[in-house]
Order: C-alpha cells, then sequence, then structure tokens
C-alpha cells in the first residue's frame, strides 16, 4: 500500500491499531543521499572509533532528507500455528514546508539514478510527499500558530494565497449574505492555513472545509463575530488542527515510539540515525547521548545484517551482497528448516508482493526484513532444541533464541563491526594494523600507497609520520597474504604494528627520558668528581 499526503490522515486510525496488536515491525528507509563527500581526516574509515564514525556520519544525516519509509507490521494470526500476517505500508515523504519552517536538503546524483533504476516514484515524493518534523520543530511552530506569529513564507504558498483572496474579494463583492462559494484543490494542512489567512484579511466570510474544498460563506459581521466565539471551528481549535496536520508522519512515529515493538532492520545504522533527527531530536553531538535516545524510543532493534552474518558462518550458506539474496537463501532448500518454519503471508493490501519482486522499494524490504528475522529465528530454536521435536513456536521463543543479537546493530566501516545500544560497545576484533615504512619515494601520500596494494587487497591508509603509513582492512587473509608479498620488497617494508614499538608520541617521550636520563647521569657523575 502506498501512502502520501492525501491518504496519510485517513489511514492513520488503522496504522495504530495494526501497530498496537503487532509482534514487531520490520522497517527500511530510502533516502536522498547516503554519504557526504568527505575527505582526509573526515573519510570514514576503519581506524574510526564509534564516537568519531558517529560524528563523520552525522553531517551526512543532516545534510540528506528521507524520501521514503517502509514498514511492515507483523502479527501472529490467532488460533493458526506459527502463522503470521504482514502488513506493508510505503510512505512518502516530504519536509513540512509551513510557516517558519523550510528545510534544505541535497540530492546525491548516485543515489537517484539507484533509485531511479528500481522504478522509484519522484512525483509522488516531491508532489504528495507526507510533512514531518522533529520536536524542536514542532515547539517553534506551535509557539508561531498559538501566539499568532506566522507567516506564509514559501513563495508558491503565497502565489497560491495571494490569487485565492483575490477571487473570494472579487466574489464577495458581489454575493450577498448567506451565499458560498468553493475553492477547490486545497487539501491538507494548506487549507487550513488558507482558511486562516482568509478569516484574519477578510471580517465578513465564515470558512468550512469540507470534501470538495473550502467553501466560503459570506456572513455579517455581527454574526462572524458569534462564531468565532462559539463555533467548534473557531480558531483556537483550528491552530491545533493545524499543527497535528502539520506533524505528519511525526504523529505516527510518537504511535510507534508508544507501543515499544520490536523494530527490525537490515544494516539498519543510517536508518535509526534518521529517525532520530527527522522525528525526534536533532542529532546530539555526544554519541553516547544517541545510543541512551535511541534505546530509550526503541527498547528492541535487531538488526538481520548482524544476526545473518553469524548465521551464515555456522550453516556454510553461499555468500549473499544484499538482503534480497539472503532472503532467498533462506527460502530455499538449503535451509533444512524451510519445511517447518513460520507461514508468512500478505494482507490484502500488498498483495503485488505475492508474486512480483520489488528490491529496494521500502514497504518490500521492510517485509522482507522481517520474513529474513522470523526464518532465522526459527533456525536457532531449532539449533537449541537439537533432534527432539519443537514445541508449537511463538513470537516470545523467538526473541529468547535472538537475545544474544538484541540492539546489536551493524557498521559497515568503522573499527568495531557492531554498536551496542543498551551497553558498552564490544572491543574490536579487526585484523591487526600493519606498518609501512617507504623509503626511496619522496612525497608519497595515502592515495598513491593505497593504488599501491589495490590489486592485492584494499586497505585503508593513514599517515602515521612523513615516511610511515598504517595499513588496516577487515580481513584477516588480506593481512597474511600483504606481509607474504612484501617481506623482500627493497623500498616498502612492511610488519605488524606495535604502538609501544611504532608510535611517534611514544618515540618522542622515550626521546625525551633518554635525554633527561643522560642529563642526569652526566649531573652525577660530575658532581661525585668535583672537590
Amino acid at each position: 500500500m502506498d501512502v502520501g499526503a492525501d491518504e496519510f490522515e485517513q489511514s492513520l486510525p488503522l496504522l495504530q491499531e495494526l501497530v498496537l496488536d503487532a509482534d514487531f515491525v520490520g522497517l527500511d528507509i530510502e533516502f536522498t543521499g547516503l554519504r557526504s563527500n568527505l575527505t582526509g581526516p573526515q573519510q570514514i574509515s576503519l581506524f574510526d572509533l564509534p564516537s568519531e564514525w558517529y560524528l563523520k556520519t552525522r553531517q551526512s544525516v543532516q545534510q540528506f532528507t528521507i524520501c521514503q519509509i517502509g514498514l511492515s507490521v507483523f502479527s501472529s494470526i490467532e488460533r493458526e500455528s506459527n502463522k503470521y500476517v504482514a502488513h506493508s505500508c510505503n510512505f512518502f515523504l516530504f519536509p513540512t514546508t509551513f510557516g517558519i519552517l523550510d528545510s534544505e536538503f541535497s540530492f546525491q546524483a548516485s543515489s537517484v539514478q539507484f533509485l531511479n533504476h528500481y522504478g522509484f516514484n519522484y512525483n509522488k515524493f516531491l508532489k504528495n510527499g507526507i510533512p514531518y518534523m522533529n520536536e524542536e520543530q514542532e515547539k517553534k511552530i506551535k509557539h508561531n500558530i498559538l501566539c499568532g506569529n506566522w507567516k506564509v513564507r514559501s513563495s508558491p504558498d503565497k502565489d497560491q494565497i495571494k490569487v485565492v483572496i483575490d477571487e473570494v474579494t472579487r466574489w464577495l463583492d458581489l454575493a450577498e449574505e448567506g451565499e458560498w462559494m468553493t475553492l477547490p484543490g486545497i487539501t491538507g494542512f494548506q487549507a487550513f492555513e488558507v482558511e486562516l489567512v482568509l478569516r484574519q484579511a477578510l471580517p465578513n466570510i465564515w470558512t468550512v472545509l469540507k470534501e470538495e474544498g473550502v467553501i466560503v460563506k459570506k456572513v455579517s459581521k455581527q454574526h462572524r463575530w458569534y462564531l468565532d466565539n462559539t463555533s467548534c471551528d473557531r480558531v483556537s481549535c483550528w491552530r491545533e488542527k493545524i499543527l497535528f496536520s502539520a506533524k505528519g508522519f511525526s504523529v505516527f512515529f510518537q504511535m510507534l515510539v508508544k507501543a515499544q515493538k520490536p523494530l527490525v532492520g537490515h544494516n539498519m545504522m543510517m536508518d535509526l540515525l534518521h529517525l532520530h533527527e527527522k522525528f525526534y531530536r536533532p542529532l546530539p553531538e555526544s554519541y553516547d547521548q544517541f545510543k541512551q535516545n535511541i534505546h530509550s524510543l526503541f527498547p528492541v532493534i535487531i538488526d538481520t545484517k548482524n544476526v545473518t552474518k553469524d548465521i551464515w558462518k555456522e550453516m556454510n550458506f553461499p555468500r549473499v551482497s544484499n538482503l534480497s539474496e539472503v532472503y532467498e537463501v533462506l527460502n530455499s532448500d538449503l535451509n533444512p528448516t524451510k519445511n517447518s518454519e513460520p507461514e508468512i503471508i500478505h494482507s490484502h493490501e500488498c498483495e503485488k508482493y505475492v508474486e512480483t519482486k520489488y528490491p529496494h522499494e521500502a514497504a518490500y524490504d521492510a517485509f522482507l526484513c522481517g520474513s529474513v528475522l522470523l526464518k532465522v529465528a526459527h533456525l536457532l530454536l531449532e539449533r537449541v532444541h537439537g533432534i527432539d521435536p519443537i514445541p508449537e513456536s511463538t513470537f516470545p521463543q523467538y526473541l529468547d533464541v535472538l537475545a544474544p543479537y538484541v540492539n546489536q546493530v551493524n557498521l559497515i566501516r568503522a573499527g568495531v563491526p557492531k554498536i551496542n545500544f543498551s551497553g558498552p560497545d564490544y572491543p574490536s576484533i579487526r585484523p591487526p594494523i600493519l606498518i609501512l615504512s617507504v623509503s626511496k619515494w619522496p612525497g608519497v601520500n595515502e592515495q598513491q600507497v593505497y593504488r599501491e596494494f589495490q590489486n592485492l587487497c584494499k586497505f585503508d591508509v593513514r599517515r602515521l609520520t612523513r615516511s610511515q603509513f598504517l595499513l588496516l582492512t577487515n580481513k584477516f587473509k588480506d593481512v597474511r597474504s600483504t606481509l607474504k608479498e612484501y617481506r623482500s620488497h627493497p623500498t616498502l617494508q612492511v610488519s605488524l604494528y606495535r604502538y609501544w614499538k611504532h608510535s611517534p608520541n611514544i618515540n618522542c617521550l622515550l626521546q625525551v627520558c633518554g635525554i633527561v636520563t643522560t642529563w642526569a647521569l652526566l649531573a652525577f657523575i660530575l658532581g661525585r668528581s668535583g672537590p
């Protein structure tokens, strides 16, 4: 089911009911871009601690925006053994443009091409995207709306409202009291905005919002005063309605947070960053504060990328590179529990997913996330029971066997492979760092070093001194092959990096200590040889 601004408010009650009855919610998000073109020390690398990775990635999240959120709500079916129904929805989003809010965001050409290749509907995103805002933006706009200190800022809205006022003013000159006119084609919170402007500008009209548009009725000033002070549709009520409409998807986000259902994604770190920035609060500078905030919003997070990495090693499944391939392997005869795993059906609104694949459509990928979770959880549960028959499986049982993976979110490129949202991060299990000592290559830089090794393996390179560089990879075999290949190289010496041996700071400290010791010894000798 595709949901834009026109359909969103009508679908909210159903969405709330689905979430409250759910066992868990699958999530996937598409963005206008993923990474800023950071260079030098700001470039993300395997050398980064989680806090360093966070601060660098935070810049990208603030630069780009969400264009589509996919949710797949999984619920077990009553009186049906191990059977689930998935309600999947695509939400097209566009930042709120109202009053003082007028966001700026960037597009990354590669991301646009990627989504376009998979048939993304940019018209729905740009023309009918659901508005949203975070709590800080909500406070600002709420203050301005409730105090009456708001203005129409965007040029299209200004032009539209000017045309509307001119049209209504001409009609008023000829209309009699009690007559009315319709302003068609004005919907959403822009309709409330138009009504407020008209009521403020024209003291002898009253407005009502209906399905066909904004209805304008000519009334006497006395009747207008009466309506302003007694109608349930008076301005004070409107302002709350405007705020509700302007918040858009953020209303549903707050419902999702309140429901406290397990949130499931695949490689979902960027998703969590954007959820925090766009719907909760601007990302804090503190990495630890970010972790605390996410854990309070979603106490149970499961990243299927993190789960499947372990399972793949144990089961000797074929190598996969994306979520769709993970799903295909688990859905094939290679999965020893295929015949006993949970049955998953689509709700009638999402029957297009039954026969056809829609990779990188957010709701479809969210459905894959949830399906992979159930399949992997069942595999883990069977491994626990061994040859004993499994009793009727329930989702709480699946959560029990998934406990080691809860709140562990995969990091694609950093000094640690995952982030722990419910406690301290685990120490790095990356391969050891190599140190490269260069001779007879004046002016060498990181890019040249990278190109030197790229045919053998891919290293992240960081300069240590003028002639020394640190090399780091995420594959142990690359370390072994590089040490072997460059064992006797005449100008490039590669060895394991030892902090106490190779760190310039330690070397400097040792040199200072040596000098101090020498002077102390000399003073001692000279002192003893004196008269």
